[in-house]
C-alpha cells in the first residue's frame, strides 16, 4: 500500500473577485477560501443541532457503499429516515450512512435567509443548492458530476478531507465505462497501487475543510469525500464555462445516462460486471500496462 501523489490545494483567508477569476476559474484550478462563509448567518447558525430543531421531520433519502446494482435507477436511494433519527445516527458513532445531492432549501425555505451566492465572477444556478451530511469515516465515491458544472463547495460542522483530480488524469482513474465513476473497489484514501498500478502516474489535489471553509473544484473533476468527523456540506454551482465540457454534460444527461439504464435492463447484474471488467482492460491496454 501507498500513497496517491497529491498536492496540497492553495489555500487563503480572503481571495478577491479579480484574483480568482484570474488565478483559478479562468485556468480551471482548485483553491481553498477559508472566510469566504464569515458573513453568512450560516456560520453562526449551522450545525447538527440547528438542522435538527428546523429539518427533523423532514423524510431524508440515504445512500451507503454499496456497490452499484443493476436494477438500481440513477442516484437511487438505499434507505429513508426522519432528519431527526439521522442526526441521532451519526452522533452515536460511524456510520455509512450518507444523504447526497439533496435539495433541503426546498424542503425548508428558511435556510435560505442563511447563506449568500458569492460574487467571484460565476453565474450561479440559483434554487440548486444541494447539502450532502456524512457520519465519521463516511466515504463518498470517487466520481465526476454529471453536468460538468463549477462547484463552490462548503463544508460546516467537523472536517472532511477531499481528494480531486482533473479531467486530464482520467487515464489512469480506472474509470467505468458508461459511468460516471471509477471502480469502486478501489479505496482512495489508501489504494493498493500493486493492484491498481495505473494509479502510480495519477496527479492529484488533496486539503482537509473545516466549518466554513469553500472549496473551487473546476468543471470536470473527479471528487472523493471523506468525512472525518459527522458534518455537511452545500454545493453551489455554475454552468460550464468551455463548450466541449456542455457537450459532454449535454451528452451524459440526454444520452450516456438513459443507454446505460437500456443496458442495465436489458442484460442485468452482466452489464455492470462487464463495466467492471472494461475499466481495468481499456485503463491498462491505453498505458501499456500487461
Amino acid at each position: 500500500m501507498s500513497q496517491l501523489n497529491l498536492k496540497e490545494i492553495p489555500r487563503f483567508k480572503t481571495l478577491a473577485r479579480e484574483e480568482f477569476i484570474k488565478n483559478y476559474l479562468k485556468p480551471q484550478k482548485p483553491v481553498v477560501i477559508e472566510q469566504l462563509t464569515s458573513d453568512w448567518p450560516a456560520y453562526e447558525k449551522w450545525n447538527l443541532e440547528y438542522i435538527n430543531s428546523i429539518a427533523g421531520d423532514k423524510t431524508v433519502p440515504l445512500y451507503d457503499d454499496r456497490p452499484v446494482k443493476h436494477d438500481e435507477g440513477f442516484n437511487q436511494a438505499h434507505a429513508e429516515m426522519k432528519m431527526s433519527e439521522y442526526i441521532d445516527l451519526l452522533k452515536k458513532g460511524p456510520t455509512n450512512f450518507r444523504i447526497f445531492l439533496y435539495n433541503i432549501m426546498k424542503e425548508v425555505p428558511s435556510l435560505q435567509t442563511d447563506f449568500k451566492y458569492p460574487d467571484l465572477g460565476m453565474k450561479l444556478i440559483k434554487g440548486l443548492p444541494m447539502m450532502f451530511f456524512g457520519g465519521t469515516d463516511s466515504k463518498v465515491f470517487m466520481h465526476y458530476d454529471i453536468d460538468f458544472t463549477n462547484i463552490l463547495h462548503f463544508h460546516f460542522h467537523g472536517k472532511k478531507r477531499c481528494i480531486i483530480l482533473a479531467p486530464d488524469q482520467s487515464k489512469f482513474m480506472y474509470k467505468v465505462p458508461n459511468a460516471l465513476i471509477t471502480r469502486e473497489d478501489i479505496d482512495f484514501s489508501n489504494p493498493d497501487l500493486e493492484k491498481w498500478p495505473a494509479l502510480k502516474q495519477a496527479q492529484g489535489h488533496v486539503c482537509e475543510l473545516n466549518h466554513g471553509e469553500m472549496l473551487y473544484m473546476p468543471e470536470g473533476y473527479w471528487h472523493y469525500m471523506h468525512y472525518l468527523t459527522p458534518g455537511f456540506s452545500i454545493s453551489l454551482r455554475s454552468y460550464p464555462r468551455k463548450i466541449k465540457n456542455l457537450s459532454k454534460a449535454l451528452y451524459n444527461i440526454m444520452i450516456m445516462r438513459h443507454y446505460d439504464n437500456l443496458m442495465r435492463r436489458l442484460k442485468g447484474q452482466d452489464w455492470i460486471d462487464y463495466k467492471n471488467e472494461q475499466a481495468i482492460e481499456r485503463t491498462h491496454k491505453k498505458l501499456g500496462i500487461f
